[in-house]
């Protein structure tokens, strides 16, 4: 049942209707935005990176905080970060809040004054550096990026990111606490009209706190390219639900009983992980949504496994090599895995996995720019290795055993040689000067006199 109502709401936001031109076709396109990251979540996948996320919170949320408190101690402000896990935890209500936030200092304290030894420091930062590594993954995961920081780089951005990363929110908390009690400040909002701006101000910077910090994530973390509209708008989405969904799940923790009678004095605690999980299942909906932006090619497929078959495979291929080769000769602007998928209505990840394979193979360069030039004259790529190259394309599984068929074998033997000999001396350079082959020609005539 629920695979035809998945399948029937994919041909309303993608079918015919979604192309036609006026404001229904406008409105399935907007729509299935949100439809595609509904539908995500709803597969299980992300679910579970959120549920694996809470747990990776709980192990480094204390050594996250006994550094940052080790790194503002120099500079005097580590009690400002208080009112920022104060935060994070109000809406479990604003008793369990206090509580677990003068609980989590506490802890935090007692680490960075060094309780713990040496075995154990070294134990709180591998848990902090592995929970870094789980949230890049979980964004790599979102993203499609297969390929993930190396070492170096992962140890040399993780170091700044958490050394900079407190010293920068507890300056911007200082400078604002500064500038809005200073006397000129204070005198400007005696006004009317500014005393009613400072009360909207007050109202809407919780979200534009969450906004710019979701904006810095969905940028930095990917390791790829995020364009930072993308990022934005990914961001804005999470921010509004971030506080939409704190406040209902704070009146649910005030206004139900159930929860602590069952739970009893641990009833704070099952609130604080419900809501962990609530807060990166919104950050990685958020970043799924800025993921579609920026690559609105993958709203159709998903998650889902991009499968294609051997005679899709062909014609990817074709299509690759010729778009590359017409913007070689033509002198134009050349094509990038992007611009391509747009115009083949594919998935990057396809067009992206066949230009690699058409590298190695010594057919396409990929510049540092992301773009597609032949690797050699197009007169010397033959349209049978390129055909040759789609059809060896390998799942990664392991190969079946070499069991020889003679029958089989024969007729597989006959069928190659065949396009061998459709295909001819036929180059790259023949299909992008449009020139008909008369092997071609004498092939077409055949089919025309049948």
């Amino acid at each position: 049942m629920w695979v035809r109502t998945w399948a029937f709401l994919d041909w309303c936001f993608f079918g015919p209707a979604s192309a036609r031109a006026g404001g229904l076709g406008t409105l399935l396109r907007v729509v299935r935005y949100p439809y595609a990251v509904v539908r995500d979540l709803s597969r299980g996948e992300i679910n579970l990176r959120a549920m694996g996320l809470v747990y990776t919170t709980l192990l480094s949320l204390i050594p996250l905080l006994a550094f940052s408190f080790a790194i503002l101690k120099v500079f005097g402000g580590h009690r400002d970060l208080q009112p920022i896990i104060y935060e994070f935890f109000r809406p479990v209500g604003d008793t369990a809040a206090a509580e677990l936030t003068a609980r989590v200092m506490q802890f935090a304290s007692r680490v960075s004054s060094g309780v713990v030894g040496s075995l154990g420091l070294a134990l709180l930062a591998w848990t902090l550096v592995g929970t870094i590594k789980k949230v890049e993954d979980s964004f790599n995961f979102v993203w499609h990026v297969e390929q993930p920081r190396s070492f170096a780089r992962r140890l040399a951005e993780y170091t700044t990111l958490l050394i900079a990363g407190p010293v920068l929110v507890v300056g911007f908390l200082g400078l604002s606490h500064a500038a809005l009690s200073s006397a000129p400040v204070q005198e400007m909002v005696r006004l009317p009209l500014l005393q009613r701006l400072r009360g909207t101000g007050i109202s809407v910077a919780p979200y534009i706190m969450v906004t710019a910090f979701f904006t810095a994530l969905y940028m930095m973390i990917p390791n790829t390219r995020v364009h930072w509209r993308a990022a934005l708008t990914g961001a804005v989405v999470g921010g509004v639900l971030w506080a939409a969904v704190g406040k209902m799940f704070t009146a649910f923790v005030v206004y139900s009983t159930r929860l602590t009678i069952v739970y009893a004095g641990f009833a704070f605690v099952v609130a604080a992980l419900l809501w962990t999980y609530f807060g990166w299942l919104i950050l990685l909906a958020g970043a799924q949504l800025s993921f579609y932006v920026q690559n609105p090619t993958y709203l159709r497929l998903g998650l889902q496994q991009l499968r294609l078959s051997s005679e899709e495979l062909e014609q990817l291929a074709l299509k690759l090599m010729y778009f590359v080769g017409r913007a070689h000769v033509a002198g134009g602007r050349r094509w990038t895995v992007n611009r391509l998928a747009t115009e083949l209505g594919l998935p990057g990840i396809a067009v992206a996995q066949m230009a690699v394979s058409l590298e190695r193979a010594g057919l396409l360069i990929v510049t540092d720019d992301d773009e597609l030039v032949p690797a050699r004259d197009l007169g010397r790529i033959g349209v049978h290795e390129i055909l040759q190259l789609a059809r060896s394309q390998r799942s990664g599984h392991v190969a079946p055993r070499n069991l020889p068929i003679p029958p089989v074998d024969r007729l597989l033997a006959a069928m190659d040689e065949a396009r061998r000999r459709c295909s001819g001396d036929l180059t790259l350079r023949d299909l992008v000067d449009e020139v008909v082959r008369p092997t071609l020609a004498i092939a077409r005539g055949k089919s025309d006199g049948r």
